[in-house]
């Protein structure tokens, strides 16, 4: 049975007990590692006093590692959505960078990406937690990918740009900026490697 036919069975204390440990995995994983986090934690954290209700909802602690890998990988689109829906001019990119860049000034330039700390930990290990990743990733770029089409077929990108190539490799200047940005503790390396591909994206521009 999948996760969202069993959600969808869930009454709506069911679901809300489901979602506030969802909830507490999601923030002790961020904080410790899915290593560092015992279900003891997360119980504490989310306010259940029975282990055997974190077993009734999701069977064991790798159902639960899918499930926080849904909810992090829905909340950092969720955070990205606004912009995303229309980043398809040079000005929205420009945003895009900049409410990335302030995010993390906003908390200290610890922590990560929520995705990319998923992944770090769990791609060589969970095929079903990589699988949901990429999956995760493929909308962020896919995002990213149609607002530069959308330029491009506006004639504001020439004809020879790679609307793929260009998306794939801005979101890794991302991933790989936010790690720099956590190592570092400033945002000097993350903003060097969007506005080095923002650049070469310009590069591409027929205006």
């Amino acid at each position: 049975m999948s996760s969202s036919t069993e959600e969808r069975r869930l009454t709506a204390r069911g679901r809300a007990t489901r979602d506030r440990i969802v909830a507490a995995a999601a923030t002790l994983m961020y904080e410790r590692g899915v290593a560092g986090t015992s279900t003891e934690d997360i119980l504490k954290a989310a306010r259940v006093t029975s282990p055997s209700q974190l077993y009734h909802y999701f069977g064991d602690k790798r159902a639960l590692v899918q499930a926080v890998v849904r909810h992090q990988t829905e909340r950092v689109l969720r955070f990205q959505r606004p912009l995303l829906s229309r980043l398809d001019s040079f000005e929205a990119l420009q945003a895009w960078r900049d409410a990335v860049v302030q995010a993390q000034h906003a908390r200290d330039c610890r922590g990560g990406c929520p995705m990319g700390s998923l992944a770090a930990e769990l791609s060589d290990h969970d095929p079903e937690a990589r699988a949901q990743l990429v999956a995760g990733y493929a909308q962020w770029e896919g995002a990213i990918r149609d607002g530069l089409r959308a330029m491009q077929q506006r004639g504001e990108l020439d004809a020879d740009a790679d609307t793929g190539r260009l998306a794939l490799a801005l979101l890794t200047a991302l991933q790989g900026g936010l790690v720099m940005t956590q190592i570092r503790r400033d945002t000097t390396a993350l903003e060097a490697a969007l506005d080095t591909m923002i650049d070469q994206i310009r590069s591409h521009a027929t205006l």
